[in-house]
């Protein structure tokens, strides 16, 4: 009798949330959905969301599908005024991974057919760390836009950074740190994060260049580093 118990319990739990990631997803068509600026047809959220937050300026494209607990946000504070247009796109088809955080403040750009996989963060603000007295988290933070191409891979848990532009084609190793200017057509890794191969046309992909790390990435142009 308990391992029957035990056994209808599992089926209602398993059901229920069954039931609920159903009827959880955001679509064009949901309540959910009409609160962002764009929401394209075929896309979908899943469920459970992470925090969504100024989806007045969040733009999202055709086919595209959100994985559960993916943040994104736009904006800083409730009610802030972000301008006409949206401040965070998201391109055609498509995929951003599970637990990923995508937080706008100015301008950030995914283009279309990028894949993500779990965990990635995207952000076009930073705060600052000038003065070395004060808390980072008081400090003022630095808006830069942000750019991914079109037909990019990021892999589990990269970060790009304010004022990174990806080209288009370009694979980000798992856990890499990017910012700066990535060239199309290239393979990306390391904290910072460099280029290890890239193709060029007529001779193909280069060989892999597995070397110690730079202070500055190789073939990459970055942002300075701030004042003091």
């Amino acid at each position: 009798m308990t391992q029957i118990l035990a056994r209808l319990r599992w089926q209602l739990v398993h059901r229920t949330w069954d039931a609920a990631q159903r009827a959880g997803v955001i679509t064009a068509d949901t309540p959910a959905g009409r609160r962002f600026a764009a929401f394209g047809p075929g896309s979908m959220a899943a469920f459970p969301p992470g925090s969504l937050f100024g989806e007045r300026w969040i733009a999202i494209g055709a086919d595209t599908l959100i994985g559960a607990l993916v943040s994104l946000s736009a904006g800083m504070v409730p009610g802030q005024d972000l301008g006409p247009l949206p401040v965070l796109r998201i391109g055609d088809r498509c995929v951003i991974g599970r637990g990923s955080h995508i937080v706008a403040h100015q301008s950030l750009v995914i283009g279309d057919d990028v894949f993500t996989g779990p965990y990635v963060y995207i952000t076009d603000q930073n705060h600052g760390y000038d003065d070395p007295d004060e808390p980072i988290g008081r400090q003022m933070p630095r808006n830069a836009a942000v750019q991914i191409g079109s037909g990019s891979w990021l892999g589990a848990g990269a970060v790009v950074l304010p004022g990174a532009c990806i080209g288009r084609n370009v694979v980000i190793a798992a856990g890499s740190v990017v910012r700066g200017t990535v060239p199309d057509r290239c393979v990306v890794a390391g904290v910072p994060a460099r280029v290890v191969r890239q193709y060029v046309p007529g001779d193909g992909w280069s060989r892999w260049s597995v070397s110690p790390a730079p202070e500055r990435l190789q073939g990459v142009a970055q942002a300075p580093d701030p004042p003091g």
